[in-house]
């Protein structure tokens, strides 16, 4: 009865989606995913009750713990790369914009070749924005402000475009100046991650010992998964307790190096990057 109960809930879990939804998801990642997200979800949760009935309960907690963790760290470097690739976008829309504001173009033009030059969507959409205040005369510093809040790299964009506009300045010139800091910064943070990289990496071989350890038991013939599937007693139990501590290391670890990487941008380091 236990292999086809785990055959059945690995089929829910795996099963494919249409094809039509697959294509839909292609198209529009955005209430597609949603659906794709829920419809997962939905299969999670009908997958649980014969899990637990052919684990037991304490190996379903183990499982939620790790699947908890797992989705919070892979979700935090998911954002780490969104966060870079949007910073890289921007740098790369200030060298548009200064690179035509170099030969003469309008403020709104400059903004216009740079978006369509953009490949991020955000970015685009900023620089779309501060063409049309450009062209209308209006505040593209508050514009910047207005739309995207305390982004440090747009932040610094705005105060070079009010200082500009406030007091005469080029403003390809104060453009240069905050693409040259962007990217002393952006080198300055890699540094810090290439710095850091060995203490994830120790963390992530401490997280795994645990693992070694039950292979080696299982070569031995101890036989300590027996032990640890068996779905209640002092075996589950102790599957829960080693859970929790190994994902506590790993979030432990990880917001340990979350915090080194965000000194970069204390004043501090903005001192020395620049």
């Amino acid at each position: 009865m236990t292999v086809p109960l785990l055959l059945a809930a690995t089929a829910l879990l795996v099963a494919p989606q249409s094809a039509a939804a697959q294509r839909l998801s292609r198209v529009t990642r955005g209430a597609a995913g949603r659906r794709a997200v829920g419809v997962t979800r939905e299969r999670a949760i009908l997958a649980l009750p014969l899990v637990a009935v052919t684990a037991g309960p304490l190996c379903v907690l183990a499982a939620v713990i790790l699947t908890l963790t797992l989705r919070q760290l892979f979700a935090a470097g998911r954002r780490r790369r969104v966060a870079a690739e949007r910073d890289a976008a921007v740098v790369e829309a200030v060298a548009a914009m200064t690179a035509e504001l170099g030969v003469g173009a309008h403020p709104a033009a400059a903004c216009r070749e740079a978006a369509g030059e953009s490949p991020h969507p955000g970015v685009r959409r900023t620089l779309d924005e501060m063409a049309s205040r450009a062209a209308l005369g209006g505040d593209v510093a508050a514009g910047i402000r207005a739309r995207c809040g305390d982004d440090a790299s747009w932040a610094r964009i705005a105060v070079a475009w009010e200082t500009g506009s406030r007091h005469g300045v080029p403003i390809a010139d104060l453009l240069a100046a905050v693409r040259a800091d962007l990217l002393a910064r952006a080198r300055f943070a890699e540094r810090s991650r290439s710095a850091l990289a060995g203490a994830r990496a120790t963390a992530t071989v401490l997280a795994c010992l645990p693992v070694l350890g039950i292979g080696l038991g299982q070569a031995i013939g101890a036989n300590p998964v027996r032990i640890l599937l068996g779905g209640s007693g002092i075996g589950g139990i102790m599957l829960v307790v080693g859970v929790t501590f190994t994902c506590a290391g790993l979030l432990w670890a990880a917001a340990i190096t979350r915090g080194a990487d965000g000194a970069t941008a204390s004043p501090g380091a903005d001192g020395g990057a620049s």
